[in-house]
């Protein structure tokens, strides 16, 4: 239909010298690799630049070129890849590393990666840069000049509102094609229908079917930038055909999460999600880690599976016979560590929530679900908002910062140390907010060590300077868990819980 009147690397050529230099031999230098292995492998020699530093094991790395030819031992791979460096070699310009979409171990050179890059939230980034809004056609028109096949924007229709039209450059014509609503689709010819604008470009990009040519070229709205591009140059833009889909395991606010698998991790989930902002590079034992994102009918953010679930669940099935009060204490200070990073990347979480503590494998707790999580700022908010974890500042004034972040964790160990039950029990939403306002704060669990309470009562302060930061929550509780020893089994299986040094793995 028309609006208006339109229709309805080359590959590496040698490497700086590896393992087996003159000062060492091949089995000092190369650890653990057969002596076979050895024998059958001759790389070339190259010049490769060297890092300015070494990367440690778990360090995600982008390849630089394309190596499509390997020697025995040696990695395959193409410009853009993902791999993750499993260790390096005593040769410094050598490393072992696992490949993100083949799932294959080998050697690399390191002239040959790039760190994986940060991304930054940038306003500017969009999903769909083409996307111009409320533009007449005349506008649009004067935007697809010079008249170039195949160069195309997105615009919402002025004589039909709520629909849309696509504007393709053909000849030295605009086309002007309107997009209809069917039943919560979108659709031009009615025959193909689509869930999202993001869908149709994909369409016809690849087949122009009812249209006048295939959709080449978008002309940017100006200001914006492609977040796809920005995805993909920093290595964050993964392939859907490399992840194995999986039932729904949960639900969520901004989307619903699915397991799946993918050949580089024992597990992932998929989360269909529209954030606020691109996601940031940020990495801590107690977060759960970020693999990357799809762009295909609609956005995926991909994270690791965290197998236990989530905290709640996790307490409310084992109880106080198979939890002891030190994992408690273990799993309170994992989520503060996890906070104390967030709040020295000045990030705020505002949905912070045993719902939201995941338990791996090996009972370590980390904090996920970052659909509400902005960069620190004042300012009035209109999201919905959990009442009886959200600080009364943010609920009355829209005033977050890692101040409010610090409420909710109180109201989280009241959640830990019930063993799961739910905070200010029998309340309604409105006397919870009216009750806090006046000054009321919850009474200790049953069994609540006296330290505890005293310490989510500091999280409570009226005042939000006067709450303490992470550093303090977690200093503090890493005191409580030395004074009270090694825990018992968890969850039917033996669990050393015994306290470790602030800032390692326990």
């Amino acid at each position: 239909m028309r609006d208006g009147g339109g229709q309805t690397g080359s590959p590496i050529k040698g490497r700086s010298l590896p393992p087996g230099t003159p000062k060492q031999s091949p089995r000092e230098a190369l650890p653990s690799v057969s002596p076979r292995f050895l024998c059958a492998w001759r790389p070339t020699f190259v010049s490769a630049t060297m890092p300015t530093r070494r990367w440690a094991p778990g360090t995600q790395c982008i390849t630089k070129c394309e190596h499509t030819r390997p020697k025995p031992g040696e990695l395959a791979f193409h410009k853009g890849d993902v791999v993750t460096i499993l260790e390096a070699c005593e040769s410094k310009s050598w490393y072992r590393a696992k490949h993100h979409a083949s799932g294959q171990e080998g050697l690399l050179a390191a002239g040959a990666l790039r760190e994986r890059e940060a991304l930054s939230a940038d306003p500017k980034l969009s999903l769909m840069p083409w996307f111009h809004g409320k533009i007449s056609g005349q506008e649009a028109v004067q935007q697809l000049q010079p008249p170039e096949d195949g160069l195309f924007l997105v615009r919402e229709s002025a004589r039909h509102p709520g629909d849309y039209v696509l504007c393709v450059s053909f000849g030295r014509d605009v086309i002007h094609y309107r997009v209809l609503h069917r039943d919560g689709h979108l659709t031009i010819d009615e025959a193909v229908c689509f869930c999202n604008l993001m869908d149709m470009v994909e369409h016809y990009s690849k087949d122009k079917g009812a249209i006048c040519t295939k959709l080449v070229k978008p002309k940017r709205k100006q200001g914006t930038k492609s977040a796809e591009e920005e995805l993909a140059k920093a290595g964050w833009l993964l392939n859907l055909q490399h992840l194995t889909l999986g039932a729904r395991i949960g639900e969520g606010e901004f989307g619903v999460p699915g397991g799946g698998r993918a050949p580089w991790e024992g597990g992932a989930q998929a989360h269909p999600h529209s954030p606020p902002a691109a996601p940031r590079k940020i990495q801590h034992k107690n977060l759960v880690r970020l693999l990357g994102v799809i762009l295909h009918q609609g956005l995926y953010i991909v994270m690791e599976h965290v197998s236990k679930g989530n905290l709640v669940n996790f307490l409310r099935t084992r109880g106080r016979a198979l939890v002891s009060t030190p994992q408690l204490l273990q799993f309170s200070l994992h989520v503060a560590e996890g906070m104390e990073y967030l709040e020295s990347k000045k990030l705020v979480h505002r949905d912070l929530a045993a719902r939201n503590i995941l338990i791996s494998e090996d009972l370590v707790a980390k904090v996920s679900d970052f659909g509400l999580a902005k960069a620190e700022r004042k300012g009035l908010d209109s999201s919905r908002l959990p009442v009886k974890w959200t600080a009364p500042e943010a609920l009355k004034h829209g005033k977050f910062s890692s101040k409010s972040d610090v409420w909710s964790f109180g109201v989280l160990l009241w959640e830990v140390f019930s063993y799961g039950r739910a905070p200010y029990p029998k309340m309604s939403l409105k006397e919870v907010s009216e009750a806090v306002e006046k000054g009321y704060r919850m009474e200790p669990p049953e069994g609540c060590p006296g330290p505890i309470h005293a310490l989510m009562g500091s999280c409570w302060e009226a005042e939000p300077a006067r709450r303490p930061p992470f550093r303090k929550l977690a200093e503090k509780l890493a005191r409580e868990l030395r004074s009270a020893g090694a825990s018992a089994p968890v969850g039917g299986q033996d669990t050393d819980s015994s306290p470790s040094p602030r800032g390692q793995e326990p």
